[in-house]
């Protein structure tokens, strides 16, 4: 019966998760694409106004979560997604349709609102259908919906702007959310005990192997209470240092490429996509050991050392050996986006339920914060330096100091006595 349920909930949720994410992901990294390839030009955008732009989303997105999860947890992740599923894909197709640098602002900003509940929502929901056994590499499915997005986006997106234009792009690629929504809202349900496809005994079954994990955590009385635990600031300044790493990477790494020799926009597609394979196979790989050795902390701070690494190695070898460079741009990528399963497990298996899905929408949005400061300051230095050379070192530097707040973090949690006993956090 348990191997039954496991499939179904497998077959069922993820795929949903996975694309649901994917499609968020589409429409806010995308801009990237447009800001290289006519957007910037056709609306007299200078690089630092393209930069404010790029990073606005994330300040949008970094107001709301903390509202979005306590919706989730009381109420319905269902029925947000729901909605946010139409808003942001009718702002996306919106950017393709507007000639006025304001309303862009306005576009911008307002994606990254609708679109701020989509994580901490998922999590939220992910981990009322899977046992702490499971959820780093459900969190990992869940997740994948980045780099995949951004490796197949990537390609079609080249393909697109250089077949009809940077508007049709947006266009064209915000519309499949509206549509998707009516699927989620068919076949996702908030709860275990909402689910037609399950018996009584399967769902009573389930429930009490959720409660029994909630029985060695000590419980938290509000998300106050949770916001003030020292694990829970750490780990908020490691995301943001973390998101500062992987969003200007994101963001500017279509420049970075197109800015070498011989390079046109299918080309540079093509090579951006080669990163997110890496990260694929890497998150897979992480989330997997991590779920099976129920250890989080050795595959979440070794991954963000060896992309700072990687980032200050290709910045000393310069631009001048780009194929040198871009490999460990390559590794760099891989190695930022490793960690996210086991990483997001971590909230679950020190803070009762009530509180839990808050914590993680209060590290998500410091993760907001970072990626609003990552995608703006990446794109300052390269404007005012005229190179990427600044930039390499300031993501290095970011990713590093992320890498021994987890350490930090991970100790302060085995110390504090709402840790489980059976958990094993420690490298």
């Amino acid at each position: 019966m348990k191997q039954t349920i496991a499939k179904q909930r497998w077959l069922r949720l993820i795929p949903i998760a996975f694309i649901t994410y994917s499609l968020a992901y589409l429409d806010r990294a995308n801009y990237g694409f447009g800001a290289a390839s006519g957007l910037a030009e056709d609306l007299h955008i200078t690089a630092g106004t393209s930069s404010l732009l790029g990073s606005l989303f994330f300040l949008g997105y970094f107001f709301f979560q903390v509202p979005g999860a306590a919706f989730a947890e009381k109420k319905s992740a269902k029925v947000l997604i729901f909605w946010s599923l139409i808003a942001w894909g009718l702002l996306a197709s919106f950017t393709g349709m507007i000639s006025n640098i304001k309303l862009l602002f306005v576009i911008r900003f307002a994606l990254g609102v609708v679109e701020s509940a989509v994580m901490p929502s998922m999590l939220v929901l992910l981990s009322n259908w899977f046992t702490k056994a499971e959820r780093s590499r459900a969190n990992t499915f869940l997740i994948l919906g980045n780099p995949a997005t951004v490796l197949w986006m990537s390609i079609v997106s080249g393909y697109l702007v250089n077949s009809v234009g940077w508007r049709w792009m947006f266009i064209a690629e915000g519309l499949p959310a509206v549509i998707w929504a009516f699927i989620w809202w068919k076949v996702v349900n908030d709860k275990p005990r909402e689910a037609k496809w399950l018996t009584e005994q399967e769902k009573n079954d389930f429930e009490q192997q959720l409660a029994k994990e909630q029985e060695g955590i000590k419980p938290v009385k509000n998300y106050g209470e949770a916001f003030k635990s020292k694990p829970v600031i750490l780990l908020s300044a490691q995301y943001f240092l973390w998101s500062i790493g992987v969003y200007g990477f994101v963001m500017w790494l279509p420049s970075i490429i197109k800015a070498a020799p011989n390079m046109d926009i299918v080309k540079t597609g093509w090579l951006s996509s080669v990163p997110y394979i890496l990260a694929i196979i890497l998150m897979l790989v992480a989330s997997y050991f991590s779920d099976k050795t129920l250890n989080r902390n050795a595959f979440v701070w070794p991954f963000l050392l060896i992309g700072a690494v990687a980032f200050y190695a290709s910045y000393a070898i310069g631009t001048e050996h780009f194929w040198i460079s871009f490999v460990l741009l390559v590794i760099a990528g891989g190695a930022m986006y490793a960690p996210y399963g086991p990483f997001f497990a971590i909230i679950p298996e020190i803070l009762p339920r009530n509180v839990a899905g808050g914590a993680m929408a209060l590290i998500n949005s410091m993760g907001a914060l970072g990626s609003f400061v990552g995608s703006y300051i990446v794109g300052y230095l390269n404007d005012s330096t005229g190179g990427f050379s600044a930039s390499y070192i300031f993501m290095a530097g970011s990713l590093f100091l992320s890498a021994i707040l987890t350490i930090m973090a991970v100790k302060a949690a085995k110390k504090d006595k709402s840790e489980p006993s059976n958990v094993n956090v420690s490298a």
